[in-house]
């Protein structure tokens, strides 16, 4: 592994920063952001996608990409992090459009990803309630069971003449109140037979009703999406197996993402504590020149840094297939949970109030384990996949 940057990584995290700084560098502005009707800033968004080509930054030149792989994009998120940007970059970019790669014909790829990597089109994958994790492969197997094992429950999907039509509820699902695409894992061929295979359904379709839920982290928007007998186009060529095979590929992708943005929110988080305990003064000096608070603040440097690590290999080791996202994601949550809960301890009663960023953080960090974890779970995963645990046999 080269542990080293390359000038174009360091020149997309060199803009985006200078972007974000700009345009969302403020708790006042993610905040704005947040209560727009789309759940991000629409204008930022296009500016991402116009002048960094970020919504396409892992798709292929031949769709209209920028031709990187998902380390660019993972290293990308690093600066979105840091900023809690709330955009539809981890939908869109991280999870709908790498199964339109991977399971989508040439005709969907064709139609679709151009639109996606200009940025003028958002997707979500929509998956019954909280089962993402699952689906992805980051806390357990994936079976397919978790769309409704062709009982009551879930979305279920029959066929209509030349093409399908679809009917359940999905809960949670990122940036679905926005979203003009919506891919949707759907289960088909009733119980004896049945399979998950995944739709394509369109955002403003007939008989879809979508509304944004409450969340505990706002900068992650979420929404529950109701299918009344709606019509949908089947992605690719609808092998179960297929599908779960390239939903366990994507899910190790979004890890490795999202373990980036953690470090990046953490970094942050540790980087405003530190300036703030610098100007607070208790007893005529600053806060900052005490012991304990020296000792705190260090441990939560290297808890960060030793996540750092942890996400930079897992950028990189997704371009090359390796699957170890699961495990730099938990490294990370957990260094950005600590680093955010010191964070409110140590700007006292300002911490914890509306008013104040440091919160955010906070809840960043419960809302993605809620989501994707939780951490022991990430790592239990983890170590069976290594056969950490198993004993050997001996042979007599």
């Amino acid at each position: 592994m080269d542990a080293g940057f390359t000038a174009e990584q360091h020149e997309i995290r060199r803009t985006l920063r200078e972007l974000l700084h700009k345009r969302c560098g403020t708790a006042a502005e993610v905040r704005a952001a947040v209560d727009s009707p789309a759940g991000h800033d629409p204008a930022l968004w296009d500016a991402l996608a116009g002048r960094l080509g970020l919504p396409g930054l892992a798709l292929p030149e031949a769709y209209g990409g920028v031709g990187c792989s998902v380390t660019e994009l993972a290293l990308a998120g690093e600066e979105t992090g840091r900023f809690l940007l709330p955009s539809p970059l981890l939908a869109t970019a991280a999870l709908a459009a790498p199964l339109l790669l991977a399971l989508g014909t040439e005709a969907q790829r064709a139609e679709l990803l151009p639109r996606i990597a200009s940025g003028a089109l958002t997707a979500a994958l929509a998956v019954p309630g909280a089962q993402l994790a699952t689906v992805l492969t980051l806390t357990g197997p994936n079976t397919g069971d978790w769309a409704g094992g062709g009982r009551a429950g879930g979305v279920q999907a029959r066929r209509a003449g030349e093409g399908w039509r679809l009917y359940g509820e999905v809960d949670q699902v990122l940036d679905g109140h926005s979203a003009g695409l919506l891919v949707v894992a759907a289960h088909a061929g009733g119980f004896a037979r049945s399979r998950t295979l995944l739709f394509l359904v369109q955002g403003d379709g007939e008989g879809l009703v979508r509304e944004r839920r409450t969340a505990l982290d706002a900068t992650r928007p979420q929404a529950r999406l109701q299918l009344r007998d709606v019509s949908a186009e089947l992605l690719g060529g609808g092998g179960g197996a297929e599908v779960l095979a390239g939903l366990a590929r994507v899910g190790d992708g979004a890890a490795a993402l999202l373990a980036c943005e953690a470090v990046g929110a953490a970094d942050r988080a540790l980087e405003r504590t530190v300036a703030h305990v610098r100007q607070r003064e208790q007893f005529g000096r600053a806060i900052g020149s005490f012991q304990a608070v020296k000792h705190r603040l260090a441990d939560v440097y290297v808890q960060v840094q030793a996540a750092r690590s942890a996400a930079y290999y897992a950028a990189w080791a997704a371009g090359g297939g390796e699957r170890v996202g699961a495990l730099a994601l938990a490294q990370a949550l957990e260094a950005l949970r600590t680093a955010a809960a010191e964070g409110i301890q140590l700007h006292g009663g300002i911490g914890f109030t509306w008013e104040h960023e440091a919160h955010l953080y906070f809840k960043r960090a419960s809302g993605d384990e809620l989501l994707f974890g939780p951490v022991h779970r990430l790592r239990e995963r983890a170590a069976a996949g290594a056969r950490l645990f198993e004993t050997p046999e001996v042979s007599v």
